[in-house]
């Protein structure tokens, strides 16, 4: 993957990344994104019992802090999770170290960890690679092109992706980039991800859309059906494009311009924000689809479109326990076309519907109608499962599914041995 241009870049940020020893390879391994002026910031953290360290830090600080956050640092090799005193002395001793050097105070640095988890957290290293990581930080693409390797863990290639939109006639920036490979089922974001934007917005405002838009993109994948303890997913807006702000939706306790309405009868505020979401949601859609492509030892995405469901809770039950099933995922490892597994699956879902009703579709063909299987070439149904993304149907309804709007679409990938290899080997 290409790094991105002069002109995706955001205004008024900085980014630097460097190797200070946690990584056993030697690898960058310590990264910092900064805005030069105070910028809103929103955030979504794991929802896991069990928390690291720098995500009980970072929740206090987004308390604190989200109307002026100035950075973000973060390192890999190590989770600082289930460290006790020591980790969380260590989070607080790298938020402070990075604020000095920045000029802004502890409470205005979201700090973030991954790695293996219970480790002590060797934090001299990052204290000591402080400074010189503060002062290399430039706003050039192939600084951030290097905090997308330093953030990296199990991860094959760095995942970014960038969007724009125009608010009131200036060009508005979204830059993101996440890890992520394994342990990923989210109820929140995902393992790590980072946006930056030039945009102008309020932090009531920027956490709406920020939750709106991660219910459709990261918390719509899974990989292996595990939550992680560090997932964060964080988001700097500092207004650096001079684009007006965007001050939010009608009839939604947002008051709007007097600049009227568009032509197609939103208010211009709306449009505005609409056309933010847009590219926020851009952005995380791409990084989420990144990391399913980059499942620990996957060959495949996988789309589950369930339809026809009492109610979209109910879609996204059945959804996720076919996306979950290892049955499914090892089935689609081998371009299997079994398409009992799925059924068996959604039927273990807890949600009740008629299996005499339901009707299934692997890759565009179909396979399975009101309780009976239907003929089809398994040849070409395996070639077509052999695809880099593929596609599984489900209506739960049969003719009746198609008067009713409720659904729900997860994206996962296959189960490979790769992907036990990977993790049964991931300490040593």
């Amino acid at each position: 993957m290409s790094t991105p241009s002069p002109s995706q870049i955001p205004r008024g940020f900085r980014f630097a990344a460097t190797a200070c020893g946690l990584k056993k390879t030697g690898g960058l391994d310590l990264a910092l994104i900064a805005s030069d002026t105070p910028a809103t910031a929103a955030a979504v953290f794991t929802t896991n019992l069990v928390q690291a360290a720098p995500v009980t830090i970072s929740r206090e600080h987004m308390r604190k802090a989200a109307s002026h956050m100035r950075a973000i640092v973060v390192n890999s090799g190590n989770a600082n999770c289930c460290t006790g005193r020591e980790g969380m002395a260590a989070t607080c001793a790298t938020a402070a170290k990075i604020a000095r050097e920045i000029g802004c105070q502890p409470e205005e640095v979201i700090v973030c960890s991954t790695g293996v988890i219970g480790v002590p957290m060797k934090v001299e290293r990052i204290l000591a690679a402080a400074h010189a990581l503060a002062a290399s930080r430039v706003a050039r693409a192939e600084k951030f092109w290097e905090v997308t390797h330093a953030i990296m863990t199990t991860d094959t290639r760095p995942k970014w992706a960038a969007a724009a939109c125009c608010i009131g006639g200036k060009t508005v920036r979204v830059l993101g980039c996440a890890k992520g490979a394994g342990m990923i089922h989210p109820n929140m974001a995902t393992m790590l991800a980072f946006l930056v934007t030039d945009a102008s917005i309020s932090p009531n405002l920027l956490r709406r859309a920020l939750r709106e838009v991660t219910a459709k993109t990261f918390n719509a994948i899974t990989v292996d059906g595990d939550t992680s303890t560090n997932d964060t997913l964080a988001v700097l807006a500092n207004g650096a494009s001079g684009a007006a702000m965007i001050s939010g939706l009608v009839g939604r306790g947002f008051s709007p311009h007097k600049s009227g309405r568009n032509r197609k009868g939103a208010s211009a505020p709306e449009a505005d924000y609409r056309r933010f979401v847009s590219a926020l949601e851009k952005v995380c859609r791409e990084l989420a689809l990144a990391i399913v492509a980059d499942g620990e030892g996957a060959q495949r995405v996988i789309e589950i479109d369930v339809r026809g469901a009492r109610s979209d809770r109910d879609a996204d039950r059945i959804a996720r326990t076919i996306a979950h099933s290892p049955l499914v995922k090892t089935a689609l490892a081998g371009a299997d076309p079994n398409w009992g597994r799925i059924l068996a699956a959604a039927g273990r879902a807890g949600v009740k519907f008629n299996p005499g009703r339901a009707r299934i579709w692997l890759a565009g063909i179909p396979v399975f109608r009101d309780g009976r299987p239907l003929d089809f070439d398994e040849r070409a149904a395996h070639n077509k499962l052999l695809a880099p993304y593929i596609k599984i149907l489900f209506e739960l309804g049969g003719h009746e599914s198609r008067t009713t709007n409720h659904a729900a679409r997860i994206y996962s990938c296959d189960f490979t041995a790769e992907y036990v290899r990977i993790n049964a080997s991931y300490r040593t």
